[in-house]
């Protein structure tokens, strides 16, 4: 089995209306200096796999195909370094 970490987050020039209401919020509640915040998403999957680069192209195509709209989104996909 190889465990997976998969981070979304929105590609550069995109609005992020949810981050920017987090950092009103901090700011709000005290936290100087928080300079912009950008909100994303993280996805932890166990695969049935054992094959690391099999796993790695699967993780590709859920990507493109589910977890992250590639118009608006990038995504990094992190595996066990073992």
């Amino acid at each position: 089995m190889i465990k997976a970490r998969v981070t979304v987050t929105l590609k550069n020039g995109v609005l992020d209306p949810q981050g920017k209401a987090i950092e009103h919020a901090l700011t709000g509640l005290g936290f100087d200096g928080v300079g912009s915040v950008r909100q994303g998403k993280v996805f932890d999957l166990e695969l049935q796999a054992t094959d690391k680069a099999k796993a790695e192209a699967e993780l590709k195509a859920m990507c493109e195909k589910l977890l992250t709209n590639t118009v608006i989104e990038n995504y990094a996909i992190t595996l066990p370094s073992t």
